[in-house]
């Protein structure tokens, strides 16, 4: 058989550039800055036998409480992703951070770097101050965002609630063991409910972490979504302009065929355990190859590489389009 990971496409790749790392370093000792380099990154694709990576910041983003240097923070961080990607030009990609809560900042920076710096699309965290992406806050972004058709990671944040929980029963446990995978999870529905996919279909979300545990609650979402608009009462508290949209003809099928909408990729998701709820979730040509490196050290991807091509019973194609085919449609420039 042919090698199916040849030409491997990484699509959850971590950067710290020069300035990010000094931003980072002012907040104080407890948030972790890897060591990283441009070359390293290469040489770590090269030790795997991949051909490229797509380069995104990692939490906290770029906003730490003041505008105005967030949107500063925000371009440098961008200008030296695009100095990466053309010294690197088949090697390396970027999505662009932006400044968000700051919405105006954000818009302005999402332009440049799509537009100007001609990154190969946008980072974001899932929730910024507590909010989701589904937020109409955040509209406008997501408007540009639409306008360009974007691809749009979505990296879980530290959202507010996590906290309350780390200090219930989880203390020692960092966030990235479970709760990340919540708050993407929540994200992912926040997008759904609040009708963003309909509403900027040109959008291309990923999931990462495999959507979270989204996978394995979907037949759940979808059944109590479709029921709650023909089984009254409905929660009328928090109304869901999806919900509201299809009405009562809505079905469990149309919530799994929204789902089907987004990409998810594999880092910390490749065990035949997630992988048996991915493949019933997710459109087979929507699933793309992740690593999470560096946070996620090196031996974790050997571990993730391992499982996806010997433990997930998929056969050559369906491993050479995760790994390749996929992620080409998206980034046609790495062919």
């Amino acid at each position: 058989m042919a090698n199916p990971g040849a030409g491997r496409i990484d699509v959850h790749c971590h950067s710290m550039t020069p300035a990010y790392r000094q931003a980072i370093a002012s907040l104080g000792p407890t948030i972790r800055t890897p060591e990283w380099t441009a070359q390293g990154t290469v040489d770590f694709l090269d030790r795997h036998g991949s051909a490229a990576a797509v380069l995104s910041l990692s939490v906290p983003g770029t906003h730490h409480g003041d505008d105005a240097k967030a949107r500063r923070l925000a371009r440098r961080c961008n200008e030296e992703a695009a100095e990466f990607v053309e010294r690197h030009p088949k090697r390396l990609g970027a999505f662009a951070t932006l400044p968000i809560p700051d919405v105006e900042g954000a818009c302005e920076e999402a332009r440049h770097a799509l537009d100007v710096l001609k990154l190969d699309g946008i980072g974001l965290l899932a929730s910024y101050d507590g909010k989701y992406l589904g937020d109409p806050s955040f509209d406008p972004v997501l408007k540009v965002l639409n306008e360009r058709s974007a691809v749009v990671v979505i990296h879980p944040n530290n959202h507010p609630s996590t906290q309350v929980v780390r200090q219930g029963i989880s203390k020692g446990i960092g966030n990235f063991l479970v709760e990340f995978l919540f708050d993407t999870t929540r994200a992912a529905l926040n997008l759904l409910f609040s009708d963003v996919l309909h509403r900027f279909p040109n959008i291309r979300f990923v999931l990462f972490h495999a959507g979270g545990t989204l996978p394995y609650v979907a037949w759940r979402v979808a059944e109590i979504a479709s029921r709650q608009m023909t089984v009254p009462p409905w929660d009328t508290q928090y109304p869901s302009p999806f919900m509201e949209r299809h009405g009562a003809k809505l079905t469990a099928q149309d919530v799994l065929s929204h789902l089907r909408l987004f990409y998810y990729e594999t880092a910390l998701a490749a065990g035949p355990q997630t992988f048996g709820s991915l493949m019933q979730v997710a459109a087979p040509e929507r699933i793309l190859f992740g690593s999470d490196w560096p946070y996620c050290p090196e031996v974790m991807t050997e571990d993730i590489i391992q499982a996806l091509y010997t433990q997930t019973g998929l056969d050559e194609a369906r491993l050479q389009a995760i790994g390749r085919g996929n992620a080409l449609r998206l980034f046609p420039r790495f062919a």
